[in-house]
C-alpha cells in the first residue's frame, strides 16, 4: 500500500503538533509562577545526565542484544574520555560532541569499534 502525498504532509503536520505541545503547555504553566531556585539548580543538571546516559547506554551496551559488553569497544572508551577531558576543560557540550565524533572517526580507523 502506497503513502499519498498528502498522508506525508499530515505526517509531518501531526508531528510537529506533537512536538510543539510539550514545549508550550509547560511555558504556558509557569509563566504565571515563580519557579523555585532549588527547582532551577535541580534542572540545570538535566541535560548532562540525558546525555551520559545516552553515551554510557552506547559504549557499554550491545543494542542488538541488550547485553552488557564491557571493555569491548576500546575505540569509544578511549573517545569518551577524550571528550569528558574536552568537557570538563572548556564546559561546552557542543564542542565536546563535534571532537567526540572526531575522535571516534580517528580512533575506529586504528582500534576496533
Amino acid at each position: 500500500m502506497g503513502y499519498s502525498t498528502l498522508d506525508h504532509v499530515l505526517l509531518v503536520v501531526f508531528s510537529m503538533i506533537a512536538a510543539f505541545i510539550p514545549r508550550v503547555v509547560p511555558l504556558h504553566i509557569f509563566a504565571t509562577r515563580k519557579i523555585p531556585n532549588w527547582f532551577n539548580e535541580w534542572m540545570k543538571y538535566v541535560p548532562v545526565s540525558l546525555f551520559t546516559a545516552l553515551v554510557v547506554k552506547d559504549i557499554f551496551i550491545n543494542t542488538k542484544t541488550y547485553t552488557f559488553v564491557g571493555l569491548d569497544n576500546v575505540a569509544k572508551i578511549l573517545a569518551a574520555i577524550i571528550v569528558m577531558a574536552i568537557a570538563y576543560k572548556t564546559r561546552s557540550m557542543g564542542l565536546s560532541v563535534v571532537f567526540g565524533l572526531i575522535a571516534v572517526a580517528l580512533l575506529a580507523m586504528v582500534v576496533p569499534v
